[in-house]
């Protein structure tokens, strides 16, 4: 199409430079976000790292992306929001306690704390929940079928080896829709979601 219109003079307008990322997300809790900040100082000092650490207010585990976009599609939004309220899990545990390094991306490795070997089964189903009830919105082409839970420190300017580390906990009792304005280290929460409390038999 983009050819005809050349021929007959006129120019397809360029692709939309995307500004919006939004994806769902779990936020630590106040008393975690305090520990991993102070352990992410602990670590870039240990490893002289001069990367500037995650604000505590972004620090997150991210569970499935819904992309990047020109502005936020409200269709996006709404489906998730459906996919969301189709959720009954109960609130259980996240346990992070090793640090390491993903591989460079460009001039730069992430530097995250990864949950415990053995300790991410509840948060693994959740994760795997959620996306069967996003597909059955319509957006399964966004759901995350590889899933490496972990919540990222600093972007360093290299792979740090990997290291056991004070084992940070929280309770999940929400879920969340974050809108990130790309460039902008901004985070909007479009939507917010209690994992109910199971009932006393």
């Amino acid at each position: 199409m983009s050819d005809q219109l050349s021929l007959m003079g006129f120019e397809a307008p360029p692709p939309a430079v995307p500004t919006d990322r939004l994806f769902f997300a779990l936020q630590p809790s106040m008393a975690a976000c305090e520990q991993i900040t102070a352990l992410g100082k602990v670590l870039s000092e240990t490893h002289g790292l001069h990367s500037k650490l995650i604000a505590p207010e972004r620090l997150h585990i991210t569970l499935h992306h819904l992309g990047d976009h020109a502005g936020v599609p409200a269709d996006v939004v709404e489906a998730a929001g459906r996919a969301a309220v189709r959720l009954a899990c109960s609130p259980f545990e996240v346990v992070l306690d090793r640090a390491m390094s993903f591989r460079m991306r460009r001039d730069k490795a992430p530097f995250v704390l990864r949950t415990a070997e053995g300790q991410d089964g509840a948060l693994m189903d959740f994760q795997r929940e959620l996306g069967l009830a996003m597909a059955r919105e319509g957006l399964g082409h966004s759901v995350d079928v590889r899933f490496t839970p972990h919540v990222t420190l600093t972007y360093a300017p290299r792979e740090l080896p990997e290291s056991p580390v004070e084992p940070v906990r929280w309770t999940v009792r929400e879920f969340v829709l974050i809108h990130s304005l790309l460039g902008k280290t901004q985070h909007r929460v479009l939507g917010r979601w209690s994992l109910p409390v199971p009932s006393q038999a």
